[in-house]
């Protein structure tokens, strides 16, 4: 049975977005920034050889005509190409929806980055329904700091913390022995209901547990999605026959649509191993690997991002070698999280796009593309499977 891996390194961009502008991220680059604070910092260049052997430095330099600071040309081994997000939003289910063949042509409700964002007939309509005391935050944040900063009082008075970011999400943080885990999901339940329209794109429950001035999130976060507005590469490829496998956040992203198995981890260690379990069932294994977004990216950590990268390139290394000659790879991103970048929410970038494997294009460059839907269509061949949205890469 034919068997592809699909890994996203979750926020893992290269800058020269040609509408970062209109976000507020003009200049923005995950990657160039990462490599340049390695070489000023840490006195070498970031180290990606696995990566690179498959083209990424070449895809870098088709967005900026130069390569990340610090790298020197070298034999490429895959096929790569640089993509464009043509999606209106910079969040993960429009990146990930629209590199499946479902671009996010449609306006998403945002919360105004104002004191007080989320609106008081909603907060009503949830505090009635869940019979909670209120809320708290109801502002922009980052996640661990909103924690770390409300969490103890939100266990002493019992009232969950409410938060958003530029993406178009309503989170929802409460501890997990104290409030609840399965209270924390009834209550995300009713606000997926309630925000429907106008529609927020995901309503994410975040426990956390731990005392006051140690409190850490914990692996039961759950994202609760709208489903793409039509049928996925996933699906397509599901009702052809093969396997779809989605192994961490990709259930989800895409509300468990189009897969025939998911597999829930959290970390990457446990998203390598999951995804070896995964292959014993052929076809298609997506994989997200979101701490580069979750625990770098959005806590503006560059060492932190550059040194997971170093990490995930070196178990990337030791994957390659477990393939078998009929499999293939590709690697890409959702958007960018620039470290360097002010704030913390996502930047708007192109992504790099890396392949190899038996039905992959042959080595070497495949310009920029137009969409993150190429990548979907050329996935779809793969497996024999034609897409409406997207060029075949190759």
């Amino acid at each position: 049975m034919r068997r592809l891996y699909w890994f996203i390194l979750d926020s893992f961009g290269v800058g020269g977005a040609p509408d970062a502008g209109e976000f507020g991220d003009e200049g923005s680059d995950t990657l160039g920034h990462i490599a340049e604070w390695f070489l000023e910092h840490e006195g070498r260049p970031l180290s990606l050889p696995n990566l690179e052997a498959l083209g990424l430095g070449g895809a870098y330099r088709l967005v900026h005509d130069r390569l990340p600071a610090g790298w020197q040309d070298s034999p490429v081994q895959g096929a790569f190409a640089a993509a464009t997000e043509i999606s209106t939003g910079k969040d993960t289910p429009s990146g990930h929806w629209e590199m499946a063949g479902v671009p996010a042509r449609w306006d998403w409700s945002y919360y105004p980055k104002v004191a007080g964002c989320f609106p008081g007939d909603l907060l009503d309509h949830l505090y009635r329904e869940a019979g909670i005391p209120g809320s708290l935050g109801n502002c922009h944040a980052s996640g661990t700091e909103i924690i770390e900063r409300l969490g103890e009082e939100s266990v002493r008075t019992g009232k969950p913390i409410f938060y958003t970011s530029a993406d178009s999400v309503f989170q929802i943080a409460a501890h997990e022995e104290h409030f609840g885990l399965a209270r924390l999901y009834e209550l995300c339940e009713l606000a997926r209901e309630a925000t429907m329209e106008p529609l927020v794109g995901r309503v994410i429950a975040r426990p956390f547990v731990g005392e006051a001035g140690a409190f850490v999130r914990t692996a039961n976060r759950k994202d609760y999605a709208v489903p793409p507005p039509k049928p996925t590469v996933l699906e397509f490829v599901k009702e052809s026959g093969y396997p779809v496998i989605g192994v961490g956040k990709i259930g989800d992203i895409f509300a468990h649509t189009g897969m025939t198995r998911e597999i829930k981890a959290s970390g990457h260690s446990r998203l390598w191993d999951a995804t070896r379990e995964g292959r014993s069932d052929g076809g298609l294994i997506m994989t997200n690997f979101v701490d580069f977004d979750m625990k770098f990216g959005h806590r503006r950590d560059p060492r932190g991002y550059g040194l997971e990268l170093e990490e995930w390139d070196r178990e990337f290394g030791v994957f390659l070698s477990e393939m078998s000659p009929d499999d293939a790879v590709v690697v890409t991103a959702d958007h960018g999280n620039d470290p360097t970048w002010v704030g913390t929410d996502h930047t708007r970038e192109r992504v790099p796009v890396l392949m190899t494997g038996k039905g992959m294009p042959l080595s070497g460059g495949y310009g920029i593309r137009e969409s993150f839907a190429d990548i979907g269509a050329t996935v779809g061949k793969f497996f024999g499977v034609e897409m409406d949205e997207g060029e075949v890469i190759g």
